[in-house]
């Protein structure tokens, strides 16, 4: 399978539409129109239409130069990330990539590969959502390897994020291992 060039959507700290509510200000970073839109080369398609789980979260909390998942896309959810400590690196293909700061917001649609990283000094968290939320289920695994005595290989984050419709990103995949 041919790796999509679909791209990320990168929301810098400074803009997003601003509403006031009162004395409450907020910031709206994605309001759902960069995200969805089903292409029809959708690998699976029958499980689009999800009724409940409609969205997770969860919070990062990423040591000083840390590497993050393999590179990968999704085929059956979006996720968002907001940057609340630190620097996070977002890659995309080709070797691009942002430098999210605190308040930046990174908006992952379907089919758009990715990973992240902190190559940086200090640690860094992020806050980060699913939609649908069944990968949720995909780091509660990945923490039940953890306490075993299996050691969690690439190939093995692979094999579990494919349990879920995640395909890896091989040519960022590659990338990587040359260090890019």
């Amino acid at each position: 399978m041919e790796m999509p060039r679909r791209p990320i959507n990168f929301v810098p700290s400074t803009s997003g539409e601003i509403l006031k509510l009162g004395h409450i200000t907020c910031r709206i970073m994605e309001d759902g129109s960069r995200t969805g839109d089903f292409p029809p080369t959708t690998i699976f398609p029958q499980v689009l239409i999800v009724p409940d789980n409609r969205i997770g979260s969860a919070e990062f909390t990423l040591p000083p130069n840390t590497a993050g998942p393999p590179a990968h896309w999704h085929e059956m959810h979006d996720e968002t990330f907001l940057v609340t400590q630190g620097v996070v690196r977002f890659h995309a293909p080709d070797g691009a990539y942002h430098d999210a700061h605190v308040g930046d917001y990174v908006t992952v649609p379907i089919r758009a590969p990715h990973t992240f990283s902190n190559p940086f000094d200090q640690e860094a968290r992020f806050f980060n959502t699913y939609t649908p939320a069944f990968y949720i289920d995909y780091f509660k695994i990945l923490a039940q390897i953890s306490k075993s005595d299996e050691k969690m290989s690439k190939e093995k984050n692979v094999e579990v994020m494919s349990r879920f419709a995640t395909m890896p990103a091989k040519p960022m995949l590659e990338e990587q291992a040359k260090g890019k």
